[in-house]
């Protein structure tokens, strides 16, 4: 129970409603500033996914290697954070139906993820499409939308452990589900196929929770994450957020490390992999570098040593607390920049406010770029993020809302029908809890995310302290980070 739903308030009289039946335009309304470290943040996870898909020819380099699956992660976060900032005028506001009329939002949005993710995955020459698994937890946490952030944080912490720890119990005794043909696929993403037959259902259903490139059982907590955070007052918070970032990237990575090179964990995934090195007559060192230096959502089964690991994209406890350690503090360090940048991060954010376009477009470009990126990774790498950055920051100048945000939102704020006023059922606006004042707290545009991510957009307010009535729960207009 949050803590606005104990405080009482006198009947108001609802102020009159706008006229829901017109679809919203792109733009953004008059004094719903978007934070532009949040849409940096976005940006930047954008970038990084662009750069793991197209340049996997060149995976060796040392930036693929650093934002394989640390982008997703980011783009994850994010989305939680959206989540929270999208639910502050009903926190303010909690009544039953102002609860009800975002949940229908937020389950609606989720609903077009799941259906453009599938569609994106028919067309996908490669990269592995996470807009299903991020429609598919929206839902999930329709239930927790509005619990406490200690509650929230708790969770995520208790998640990013056990979920992983659950997830390899689970496999190793059930073993792969096999697709609608019969075959085990590594890092696979539900597919239009799959919804054709009883064994492709079953495959998709495994693919999305358990075994899949992003599961849903070691996903959880990053968007549990982020919606803890998005409690925070963000314009204050970024130093915070860098440290406690930090804190958690070496926690990760460096227990990971401590684990394997000083516990002699590395040693048990050296007996496993003995086999292998034996028929591919190389030393047992090389196979574990073949074997456990890539990811394709889950760890292997054939030892638990591998969850000591935090190999990138494993779904690891220390790849879960180290990746999700480094989008906080990228986060933070945004926050930063656009403290101090001005109007320099503006390419970038207008990268991060299109996420959801971007996204899904980088991807058709990539089958009309067919092998070229194999011949060139990087010119195909430059030439994509730079087709990226131009068309969102001159779309964002021009038009407002990305085209697939507006769509998303305009659908999702036409199936929740008319939104109600704070106010209704004699409720009156309590402070929200070291949160942004609700009234600028705004829609949710999910991509992602990654996001790869929804992008989620959102408002937050620059003051803090106690939030002002609102007079209404926001209508979709363009928000702070669109994570759709």
């Amino acid at each position: 129970m949050s803590t606005t739903d104990r405080i009482p308030g006198a009947p108001q009289a609802p102020p009159a409603r706008p006229d829901s039946g017109s679809w919203p335009r792109g733009r953004h309304r008059a004094g719903r500033a978007r934070v532009a470290g949040l849409d940096a943040a976005r940006g930047l996870a954008v970038l990084g996914m662009i750069v793991a898909h197209v340049a996997v020819a060149a995976g060796s380099s040392w930036l693929v290697q650093a934002v394989t699956g640390r982008a997703a992660v980011l783009f994850a976060v994010l989305g939680g954070v959206s989540l929270t900032l999208m639910a502050a005028p009903v926190l303010a506001a909690p009544t039953a139906r102002n609860r009800a009329w975002l949940r229908r939002r937020i389950a609606v949005r989720g609903l077009l993820l799941v259906v453009l993710g599938l569609l994106l995955a028919e067309i996908s020459s490669g990269p592995m499409v996470i807009l299903v698994v991020y429609g598919v937890l929206f839902w999930l946490l329709l239930p927790v939308l509005f619990a406490p952030a200690r509650a929230l944080a708790v969770a995520a912490a208790v998640w990013a452990v056990a979920g992983p720890l659950l997830s390899w119990v689970l496999r190793a005794r059930l073993g792969s589900t096999p697709d609608a043909d019969g075959r085990t696929v590594l890092g696979a993403t539900a597919q239009l196929s799959d919804l054709t037959s009883p064994a492709g259902l079953l495959h998709a259903l495994d693919t999305v929770l358990l075994s899949g490139a992003y599961p849903v059982l070691t996903w959880m907590p990053f968007l549990l994450l982020g919606m803890a955070l998005g409690r925070l007052d963000l314009r204050t918070a970024a130093t915070r957020l860098v440290a406690g970032g930090a804190a958690g990237a070496v926690l990760g990575y460096g227990g990971s490390w401590l684990a394997l090179d000083v516990l002699g964990g590395r040693d048990a995934l050296l007996a496993s992999v003995a086999p292998v090195a034996d028929r591919l007559g190389v030393p047992a060192e090389l196979a574990l570098q073949l074997l456990g230096g890539t990811a394709l959502g889950t760890v292997a089964t054939t030892t638990p040593a591998w969850l000591l690991a935090a190999t990138p994209h494993s779904g690891s406890p220390f790849d879960v607390v180290g990746a999700a350690g480094v989008a906080v503090a990228v986060l933070g360090l945004c926050l930063l920049a656009a403290r101090y940048g001005g109007r320099l991060l503006d390419p970038l954010t207008a990268t991060g406010a299109l996420a959801l376009t971007l996204y899904a477009g980088h991807i058709a470009l990539l089958v009309a770029l067919g092998g070229w990126p194999q011949d060139a990774p990087w010119a195909a790498t430059a030439l994509v993020a730079g087709l990226a950055v131009v068309t969102a920051w001159t779309w964002r100048r021009l038009v407002g809302r990305g085209p697939l945000e507006a769509l998303v939102h305009g659908v999702s704020v036409r199936a929740a029908g008319s939104p109600p006023t704070v106010g209704d059922r004699g409720s009156d606006p309590a402070p929200m809890p070291r949160a942004a004042a609700p009234r600028e707290a705004g829609d949710m545009d999910s991509t992602t995310a990654g996001r790869a991510a929804d992008t989620i957009g959102y408002r937050t307010s620059s003051t803090t302290g106690p939030a002002r009535p609102a007079r209404q729960v926001p209508q979709a207009r363009p928000g702070r980070e669109e994570t759709r």
